[in-house]
């Protein structure tokens, strides 16, 4: 935990005003929902971590099941005090926001918004057959590490990958 604490730190230490002053201005009005996304935020970074030790923070599989991850607990954790479509909104606005916060290289970036989309999906797909208030991370955790069996690496920005989890080699 201590490590995590330790990551966010210097990762916020790096943003400029404009930046912290972007976050905050999602954050702020939404208070449960970024407690519950910083929370899915530091779950999916230890199971990707658990999983894919070498892999999770690079541009390996390991990268790509986290970023599915992460917004499939997102939205697990914020469907649980609100509706699906708010949900899905904000892990869409809060997704996007990283990217833009922390930027890539082109390909990076489209791997990572692809990859988000495919967690978004996955949570909506799964939703009509469950209760939102009883979803539990290991339903995503054992689809997306099947996932990862037939994820594909991307080699240009405008490829279409679909609902597949990508990865650049």
């Amino acid at each position: 935990m201590r490590k995590i604490a330790k990551i966010i730190f210097n990762t916020l230490s790096t943003l400029s005003l404009k930046k912290i002053i972007k976050l905050l201005s999602l954050v702020l009005p939404h208070p449960l929902f970024a407690i519950l996304s910083f929370y899915a935020t530091i779950k999916s970074f230890t199971l990707a971590q658990k999983h894919f030790p070498k892999t999770n923070s690079n541009d390996g599989i390991g990268n790509a099941f986290r970023h599915a991850l992460w917004c499939c607990l997102i939205m697990m954790y914020c469907c649980k005090i609100s509706s699906p479509e708010k949900s899905l909104k904000w892990c869409k606005k809060m997704t996007d926001l990283h990217e833009e916060l922390f930027p890539n290289e082109l390909l990076q970036t489209q791997m990572d918004l692809h990859n988000n989309k495919v967690g978004m999906n996955l949570f909506m797909e799964l939703l009509p057959g469950i209760h939102r208030q009883f979803f539990e991370t290991g339903f995503f955790t054992d689809f997306l590490l099947k996932k990862t069996k037939t994820a594909a690496v991307l080699r240009h920005p405008d490829e279409n990958h679909g609902n597949e989890l990508v990865y650049l080699e």
